[in-house]
């Protein structure tokens, strides 16, 4: 009988093992977008990773007769758990080939990590922050990935089912296509909210976000729209500074609107970027020796024909203001300009209502429903 073996990383060859075994597993997979191996190193290091700091980050990877059959990662965010009052072990990153020993070992070994640190329930796949991949894929398996967002075979919602897991949340995705003009509807709303209200869109330079405090501003402003979604994790000024670092030099700023009132505070954001899937899987997780130059491609000269509206936040004291309809009064022209033909937004919760209406005038298709399962660990 085939012997499995669960193990924490603790030498080079485990790691390389963790971050080789999705490349097994998704050869034959054209839906697949890989993560940047340096991505992966860097969120499981402590000299990278300031979320350690708060933070205790377990990967593990699974072994059947010597050979890397699994992996996953436990996650135990101790700021998250007092925000929800909950004594929660999350697991992340896992992934395993369609064998219902390999993937009861995997999330054995979170949850017996979790029980030896306190905590009660498990939940996933979630990540450390919001912004973090999260959402098991549980219907259109035959859409492509985007760089954003997890991608997982049909299979693995069936392994969590049979662990005993159950729903815990639903996200789904919004699809549109880009119309030639901004709808009658957010055109009104947009130029009421200019002239009653005094808000308007800037578009900030690198010299705004780094040297007048514009992207420290936006993440603030993150922290504050999403500290009541579901499990929110709020940044910390050091890891604003490791995502103001690894984004935002990158992104183009025509596709990021920034909302401002009259005394100049930021109250809305779009952070939205031109699709990268076909670009990553070009680069087959990899910057160097060449995989820059399709990413560069990508950003730079906008390849694709699509958009990703990775998130949208406003502030809480002007919620329901109209405030979203200033984002598509600025960026429909501007992906017509880029040649974008139509846009994927980020997971958005399923019973978040005024999130989800505010696409109707565009003709939203819902695709990619992502779930996070939960499971009791300890019995109350």
């Amino acid at each position: 009988m085939a012997t499995i073996k669960v193990e924490v990383i603790s030498n080079k060859k485990e790691m390389n093992d963790f971050i080789q075994l999705p490349y097994h597993i998704y050869k034959d997979c054209p839906q697949y977008v890989p993560d940047l191996e340096s991505d992966i190193r860097n969120l499981l290091n402590p000299q990278k990773n300031s979320a350690f700091k708060f933070s205790h980050i377990k990967p593990f990877v699974a072994y059947k007769d010597g050979v890397a059959v699994g992996r996953i990662v436990g996650l135990i965010n101790k700021k998250a758990n007092e925000h929800w009052k909950r004594k929660n072990v999350r697991f992340s990153l896992i992934e395993f080939i369609d064998d219902q020993e390999v993937s009861a070992a995997l999330i054995e070994a979170v949850m017996k990590w979790g029980k030896s640190h306190g905590m009660e329930t498990i939940q996933g796949p979630m990540g450390i922050t919001d912004f973090d991949k999260e959402g098991m894929l549980v219907e259109d398996f035959h859409l492509t990935g985007t760089m954003n967002t997890i991608y997982n075979p049909a299979y693995y919602p069936r392994h969590m089912e049979a662990l005993g897991f159950e729903k815990e949340v639903d996200w789904v995705q919004i699809r549109i296509n880009i119309p030639e003009e901004v709808p009658a509807r957010y055109a009104r709303t947009a130029q009421y909210v200019r002239e009653q209200i005094g808000l308007k869109v800037i578009k900030l330079t690198n010299k705004d976000i780094y040297k007048r405090g514009y992207g420290k501003k936006v993440f603030m402003l993150l922290n504050e729209a999403y500290k009541n979604i579901f499990g929110f994790s709020s940044l910390s000024e050091a890891q604003v500074d490791e995502f103001m670092c690894k984004y935002l030099k990158l992104i183009d700023k025509q596709l990021i609107p920034v909302v401002v009132n009259q005394q100049q505070e930021v109250v809305g954001v779009a952070i939205t970027m031109g699709c990268l899937s076909h670009a990553m899987q070009k680069a087959h997780g990899r910057l160097w020796p060449l995989g820059w130059w399709p990413l560069l491609k990508a950003m730079k000269w906008h390849h694709e024909e699509s958009a990703e509206m990775l998130l949208v936040a406003i502030s809480p004291a002007y919620q329901g203001m109209g405030v979203n309809a200033l984002f598509f009064d600025d960026l429909i022209p501007i992906y017509n300009k880029y040649g974008f033909r139509w846009a994927e937004t980020g997971p958005q919760l399923e019973d978040n209502v005024r999130e989800l209406s505010q696409w109707k005038p565009l003709k939203p298709e819902y695709v990619k429903r992502r779930r996070c399962f939960k499971k009791q660990i300890i019995d109350k």
